[in-house]
């Protein structure tokens, strides 16, 4: 019985390693093709959390090739968000500009929200016209365009034009239309659950 159980296990061992051969090989077929090498303009949206969560991963990535990265929020700018404290210790590679005065609701104030959207968008494209940038992070751009404190169709005119070996990432729910068909990579955040539906409010080291 312990012989044919062994024989079994060893069977299923060797059709294992047959299928894993050959999709090392489609894979290595697939690879070879991809031989580009330009920046990328990403978009992190949808309703889930994690977003800018994820944008700051590749931050943190960029950061690790030495990469000199901007840095443009254009909602959370009274926020003391840990990310920010952690990368004011790289001024050397790291320049961030929290613009924002808050989310919509707390300013009340259509006006005002425009003005530093405009702000906003002049850092940013102050940096993307500097070509010691090869990283820029936009957080919460999709929220400014879609409420249409910026023109979409200028805010893309320039993303599009961008310096080739530059990377652009933006953040926000509900990016336009006009934006995920300009972007090279999109993913969507997925709610499925969240903590604050069951009265956990907003904690350090998670959300900020």
């Amino acid at each position: 019985m312990t012989d044919e159980i062994d024989l079994g296990e060893e069977e299923r061992d060797r059709r294992h390693a047959e299928k894993k051969a050959k999709q090392k090989a489609a894979r290595a077929k697939i690879l070879a093709t991809k031989t580009e090498e330009r920046g990328l303009l990403i978009v992190h949206t949808g309703k889930g959390k994690g977003k800018s969560t994820a944008a700051f991963g590749l931050v943190l990535r960029a950061l690790g090739h030495g990469m000199r990265i901007g840095i443009v929020q254009f909602v959370k700018g009274a926020w003391q968000t840990g990310e920010r404290h952690v990368l004011a210790r790289f001024p050397d590679l790291v320049t961030m500009h929290a613009m924002g005065e808050g989310f919509t609701w707390e300013t009340q104030d259509r006006q005002r929200d425009i003005a530093a959207a405009r702000a906003a968008w002049d850092k940013a494209k102050a940096m993307i016209a500097d070509p010691a940038y090869k990283l820029i992070l936009l957080d919460e751009l999709n929220i400014v365009l879609r409420y249409d404190y910026l023109p979409v169709a200028e805010v893309v005119a320039a993303l599009t034009a961008r310096p080739r070996d530059l990377h652009v990432v933006v953040t926000g729910r509900n990016a336009r239309d006009e934006l995920i068909e300009a972007a090279d990579l999109v993913t969507e955040m997925t709610m499925i659950k969240h903590p604050f539906r069951s009265g956990v409010k907003a904690q350090a080291g998670i959300e900020f």
